[in-house]
């Protein structure tokens, strides 16, 4: 294996927690808008730009990962198909959390309750990226999968 095959293959693993932390980041920006915000359509219209670009980058990090990335693990070590399937029941909690923040968000749900919304996304979130970072990212150091990382982890 060549130096540049090893900084690709070790990349993985490196992505994958840039990619939490940035989703972690994104959270955070959404929370804070919905707590510095003001009541009235301006609040709502900034408060649904966040819900959204939130939500889309989460929804397309887990539906990379389950089309792309697990499959590929799975393929690789066998033994972690159960890992995979849990992970993989988490990610589809968090869409059904993510659907009910969204519907929220769009009949002007009031801010405790959206904030509600989000709490729960966010100890589910944080959760399941633990569990993942700690059952794959020294699977993820020597995966050979030869894809783009937007493909894999979503376009953050």
């Amino acid at each position: 294996m060549t130096e540049r095959e090893t900084t690709r293959l070790i990349a993985w693993s490196r992505e994958m927690r840039r990619v939490h932390h940035q989703l972690r980041e994104a959270l955070r920006v959404t929370r804070d808008s919905l707590a510095e915000g003001t009541p009235g359509d301006a609040a709502t219209r900034e408060l649904l730009l966040y819900c959204h670009g939130f939500c889309t980058a989460l929804d397309a990090h887990h539906r990379g990962e389950d089309r792309t990335l697990f499959p590929a693990v799975a393929a690789a070590h066998p033994e972690l198909r159960p890992v995979l399937r849990s992970l993989e029941q988490d990610h589809s909690m968090i869409s059904h959390l993510l659907g009910g923040l969204r519907a929220a968000v769009e009949r002007a749900a009031p801010p405790e309750e959206l904030d509600h919304h989000l709490e729960g996304i966010a100890a589910i979130m944080e959760n399941h990226f633990r569990y993942e970072e700690k059952q794959l990212l020294t699977v993820l150091k020597t995966l050979a999968l030869s894809a783009e990382p937007r493909d894999v982890l979503g376009p953050l």
